[in-house]
């Protein structure tokens, strides 16, 4: 992700997005976060209920920290993805050792900073799952119309504004191709954003699910 900023950007770079392999590791990080942010919430959420509702005995104390031991291992998931797809290399924290007993073992699952910092990017994740679907919209919206010189007659919907629908008719060859040409354009603009909007995912990263070294 290094090359994403702090370059001259010439009108080759500008455009090289689309040839870069990065670029569609970052699309497809985006398209799998929302997913597994759901999946992460609702597990949470409903473990976090029930420990809470059941913390009046022993057994909900119990679920609670299962709870919180399960959110390390959804981190060391999201740890694994990021290294595969946004090009960082983020150890796993060793700030947790074996204790003598299961209440010490569990005092130092509660007490390493690696759990909280793990469990805090679980929780901005539906939001950067939220904005990676925006961003994964747009870039469709912009395929179509690059392709319309292979469809017209074709209308081209973008969305609803007061209950109306924002469309392009598209009729004739002229009309197509310069829905082609403002498709590419569009494409290129939404690529970058994605490659910014990711390199911004790979700092969170790096700070919360990285070992201290990474941090």
């Amino acid at each position: 992700m290094s090359d994403t900023f702090g370059r001259v950007w010439s009108p080759a770079r500008l455009v090289g997005v689309v040839a870069r392999p990065q670029t569609y590791k970052n699309l497809a990080y985006l398209l799998v976060t929302l997913p597994l942010a759901i999946v992460y919430a609702s597990v949470l959420t409903v473990g976090f209920a029930f420990g809470l509702i059941l913390s009046i005995v022993l057994v909900g104390l119990a679920v609670l920290l299962g709870i919180v031991i399960a959110a390390r291992g959804l981190a060391g998931i999201e740890r694994w993805l990021a290294n595969a797809l946004l090009s960082v290399e983020l150890r796993t924290p060793d700030d947790v050792s074996a204790g003598d007993g299961p209440i010490e073992s569990a005092r130092r699952y509660l007490e390493a900073p690696s759990t909280w910092r793990g469990l805090g990017f679980l929780s901005v994740k539906f939001y950067v799952g939220i904005v990676g679907i925006i961003l994964v919209v747009f870039l469709a919206e912009t395929v179509q119309l690059l392709f319309a010189p292979l469809q017209y007659p074709a209308r081209i919907e973008f969305g609803e504004v007061n209950d109306e629908p924002v469309a392009w008719t598209i009729q004739s060859l002229p009309e197509s191709l310069l829905a082609a040409v403002v498709g590419l354009v569009g494409a290129i603009v939404v690529l970058h954003l994605i490659n910014g909007f990711a390199y911004v995912v790979c700092r969170i990263a790096e700070a919360l699910l990285g070992g201290d070294s990474d941090a």
